[in-house]
């Protein structure tokens, strides 16, 4: 079972029994250890470009190379005429149609990176032809068969999520607590950019934040001999919180994008395999490849690799690692040159 398969079933499972000797508090408060506290702040762009380290940062300090990250319609603060069509057809278009506004009639060498259905619209959109000048295409963590049999649980986990947070910081906690990423700089960064906030806190479509499920961990150890009387106090307490906020719901609403899910991922191994230019599949595990890709790969038609330990967000679980391997990609094929010293080691046959 993959990792995207294992978490949409995570969401139907009942609630954790109450732990032995807790002194009535549920299994869903933990305790991580005396006077720990993780920093689930947002980090803004300034501090981001000075100090972080993502797969970003850690491609361009190991090759010569100029990255473009894509605002997808409908993902980000950019306005489209249409933002809700999100056929694979559309966002391939829009694709194509950034590299000439950024270079006009000559781009440069590109090679296309995509995670999930971002690498099924990078493949849609070289076998579009749409750029002209591509030399790679680079796939993280998404495969057509296991793509097509998570579809049919997906409604009940996007209906598991919460729908709205109360603030930044419980939209990162639940992130990172839920699984969905495992990396919690990467979360403090990525998070940002998946919800916004609601026009109005005591708008209809925005409701009370969901906050329950998320491990608590406090500072003072003390509080465990409060009871279930402190908890419920504490819940109060944030309801009352998140009334004077302004609620954060998620940028997209994915439930009502169903339609296109099909014709983003259904024949993409086929049209994966078929793209001439030289290709890159990054997994978190070998069982998601599917009978097309497995047949395609023994024929040597692409290069794989696992990169195990990790999540369904393979490039913010493990950054470094999906760097090393797509700057040893560029530099095997001599599209690129390393720089600072990397020494690329390349995959055995």
């Amino acid at each position: 079972m993959s990792a995207l398969e294992k978490q949409l079933h995570l969401g139907r499972l009942p609630p954790r029994p109450p732990l032995p000797g807790g002194g009535g508090h549920s299994g869903s408060k933990m305790r991580m250890g005396p006077g720990r506290k993780r920093d689930f702040s947002p980090v803004l762009w300034s501090q981001y470009f000075e100090s972080m380290e993502d797969v970003v940062s850690a491609i361009i300090n190991r090759i010569q190379c100029r990255i473009v990250a894509l605002d997808l319609r409908g993902h980000g603060e950019t306005k489209v005429r249409n933002p809700e069509d999100l056929s694979a057809e559309t966002m391939s278009k829009d694709v194509g149609s950034v590299v000439e506004a950024l270079y006009g009639d000559l781009p440069p060498p590109i090679m296309l990176i995509g995670h999930s259905m971002g690498g099924a619209i990078a493949v849609h959109t070289a076998v579009a032809n749409l750029l002209p000048s591509l030399l790679g295409l680079c796939m993280i963590d998404v495969v057509e068969g296991t793509a097509m049999d998570a579809l049919n649980s997906m409604q009940n986990f996007l209906r598991s999520r919460p729908k709205t947070f109360k603030s930044l910081e419980n939209a990162i906690e639940w992130s990172v607590k839920s699984g969905q990423i495992r990396n919690l700089e990467s979360a403090r960064v990525s998070m940002v950019g998946q919800v916004k906030q609601c026009e109005g806190a005591a708008s209809p479509e925005c409701p009370k934040a969901i906050v329950e499920g998320i491990i608590e961990e406090e500072e003072e150890d003390d509080e465990d001999e409060e009871g279930g009387g402190s908890v419920n106090k504490r819940k109060k307490e944030d309801d009352t919180e998140t009334k004077k906020e302004h609620l954060y719901t998620w940028r997209i609403e994915l439930a009502k994008t169903e339609k296109y899910w099909d014709g983003w991922f259904r024949g993409l191994s086929n049209l994966f395999l078929s793209c001439p230019t030289p290709k890159l599949l990054l997994l978190a595990g070998v069982d998601r490849l599917d009978k097309d890709l497995t047949i395609g790969q023994m024929q040597g038609k692409f290069q794989m690799q696992v990169l195990p330990q990790c999540g369904h967000a393979v490039h913010e679980d493990a950054p470094d690692k999906v760097a090393e391997a797509v700057a040893t990609f560029l530099i095997r094929h001599r599209f690129t040159e390393p720089i600072g010293g990397f020494q690329c080691v390349f995959p055995a046959c």
